[in-house]
């Protein structure tokens, strides 16, 4: 029998950044008993790389915006495939989340009459996103660690959490092991939250960090709850593309929404090129003076940059194939012509962006303030996740919660930028108070020995394997396959392939073997993750080539326009009784009547 550690909590809470955090502070604050698992350090979350800031319809720089307007955004922008609830949810109390993270800390920056500033961000009508400099995610993760430290939250930290336990349909707790010394931990619970965020290790250019290997999305399938949307894979337009070593890593839309430019090798600003009939200022007498989103509204006039990530990330790639890309493979983001309307532009950029600048000065030698950056699509984030209740954020599996990019239903087709932290907050907070709700109302469940006996046994399989591959190698032959062939651009015979190579890592993931003991021990690591990457990949795999169109973020280069067949369905993807993975198409619940207004008054 497996040695491991118990430990009773009444909520567990599976990862420790935004969502996670606000879930466990709103639990503690309900007077339950909560411990949270990340599988990295306290205050290494991937949320303090999110830069750009929150959105949340304040109306501090522009009082026409208000939660109709932010909600019809992110309709819009989501493809009219979000679910209608949550939309609302968040966009009328995001405010009040900002308003609290304020009161417990966070430094924002501000106004000239001291109220909280917020720039512009693509796919707002308005100046939406409330923002510190551009670390917004780390200022966030430092209030709420600050905050939830004095709630009594028993922290584990660097833990991987290996299944979900269950009792007649219902979580009752989670069996983990401590990555530095390879001990097993049993976590007994009455609910649990997961909040471990993306996918996008499963690729080979991202944005986000080691964590992200779709551990939640993986636990979730695999404890019989349904994912949606899978099919939805967020690519940054712009990630650094040089040096090598930094390849994939966020510069954020801040540096657009401050008035970058994109321009490709001729140094012609390209985006120009390509503006949706339904964003073209049909007055303008230059056709470079810009777009807006409705017809008549001056004010609302924007850069081209600005348009939804989507559609910026496939403009970059159409340079980049036509030969007008720079040379390692991007285009440029050129903010320095500022200059010659400013005459203290550098000292603004690097006040407004002072991380960008450091980060380019440090790991690329090159000032931003004085050249263009390269930069290119990178995966980013993934708009599929558990399918959960608007209200509570319950799973359709009893006790099992989730919140935060684990989560589905918010963004639709495609998320806006900023959308994704007021979602953490909002949804967090929602999370957390209805896991501990679930809480009072159920005793605990019963854990079964067997189960986490089986679980135990297959984990340290890979220590008794002699001769196997190397975990390493199936995870760079996984992430290329999904780069090259689940991307930005899809086709059918690559996506079919794909799922080939898919199933036959799977195999082989099956036989690989790894040296040395249970401490200290990356492999083992590696070999662990495989699981949950090969479960995320096929998720998306399967759901992209079901959706034979191309809408929001998913785009299909043999399908290329919309196909109203698929214009109000969710893809759902579950485990069939015979273990095999289905996709099945739902439809997009109806809106009603007033929030159907909203969107047609605001169109």
């Amino acid at each position: 029998m497996a040695e491991y550690e118990t430990h009773q909590f009444d909520v567990l809470v599976i990862g420790a950044g935004g969502a996670g955090l606000r879930a466990a502070v709103e639990a503690s604050a309900a007077g339950v008993s909560v411990g949270v698992v990340t599988k990295s350090l306290l205050g290494k979350a991937h949320t303090v790389m999110a830069e750009g800031g929150i959105a949340a319809a304040l109306g501090n720089v522009d009082d026409r915006d208000n939660w109709k307007v932010h909600f019809a955004d992110t309709m819009r922008g989501g493809a009219y495939l979000n679910n209608a609830r949550m939309a609302q949810l968040h966009a009328q109390e995001a405010p009040a989340r900002v308003k609290e993270l304020e009161a417990w800390g966070a430094l924002f920056d501000r106004t000239k009459d001291g109220r909280i500033l917020q720039r512009n961000f693509g796919g707002h009508k308005y100046p939406r996103l409330a923002h510190v400099g551009d670390r917004t995610g780390l200022e966030m993760i430092r209030t709420l660690q600050d905050h939830g430290v004095h709630q009594g939250i028993d922290v584990h930290m660097e833990c991987t959490i290996l299944t979900l336990l269950k009792d007649a349909g219902r979580v009752v707790g989670a069996f983990g092991y401590d990555r530095e010394r390879g001990r097993f931990k049993l976590f007994q619970a009455k609910a649990v939250v997961l909040a471990t965020g993306g996918i996008g290790r499963a690729y080979k250019i991202t944005s986000n960090s080691w964590e992200y290997t779709g551990d939640g999305h993986s636990l979730a399938y695999h404890a019989g709850a349904i994912l949606q949307d899978m099919e939805f894979v967020q690519f940054h337009p712009t990630g650094m593309v040089w040096p090598p070593s930094v390849r994939g890593i966020l510069v954020t839309e801040g540096v657009r929404g401050e008035g970058g430019v994109l321009k490709n090798k001729e140094g012609r600003r390209f985006m120009f090129d390509d503006i949706p009939p339904l964003y073209k200022d049909q007055t303008a007498t230059d056709p470079e003076e810009g777009w807006r989103y409705t017809q008549g509204d001056k004010a609302a006039r924007r850069p081209p940059e600005l348009l939804t990530r989507d559609h910026v990330a496939r403009c970059i790639v159409r340079e980049i194939r036509e030969g007008r890309g720079s040379p390692h493979g991007g285009v440029y983001l050129d903010i320095v012509w500022i200059k010659e309307k400013l005459p203290n532009a550098a000292e603004q950029i690097k006040r407004k962006l002072p991380s960008m600048y450091q980060q380019f000065k440090q790991l690329a030698d090159l000032d931003i303030t004085a050249e263009p950056m390269e930069v290119g699509p990178t995966t980013h984030y993934v708009m599929g996740g558990v399918r959960v209740d608007a209200d509570t954020q319950m799973s359709g599996v009893a006790g099992l919660f989730a919140a935060g990019e684990c989560a589905a239903g918010l963004h639709g087709a495609n998320r806006l930028g900023g959308n994704s932290l007021s979602d953490l907050l909002v949804f967090g907070k929602r999370a957390g108070e209805h896991a501990a709700q679930f809480a009072r109302d159920h005793a605990a469940g019963k854990v079964n020995p067997d189960e986490v006996e089986a679980t135990a046994k297959r984990a340290l399989a890979p220590f008794a394997r002699e001769r196997g591959e190397a975990p390493y190698q199936l995870q760079r032959e996984l992430q290329q396959t999904m780069q090259d062939s689940v991307g930005i651009v899809r086709r059918e015979v690559e996506l079919s392939q794909a799922l080939g190579t898919i199933r036959q890592l799977r195999e082989r993931a099956e036989k690989v073997s790894v040296e040395g003991n249970r401490e200290y021990n990356p492999g083992w690591h590696t070999a662990c993750d495989l699981r949950n990457l090969l479960t995320v990949s096929e998720m998306v795999a399967r759901a992209a080539l079901e959706r034979k169109e191309s809408r929001g973020a998913h785009f299909r280069d043999d399908f290329p326009g919309k196909d109203e067949s698929f214009g109000s369905v969710n893809l759902l993807v579950r485990k069939g009784e015979d273990g095999e993975m289905r996709v099945e198409r739902a439809p997009v619940r109806e809106l009603p009547p007033e929030l159907k207004q909203i969107i047609e008054e605001m169109k």
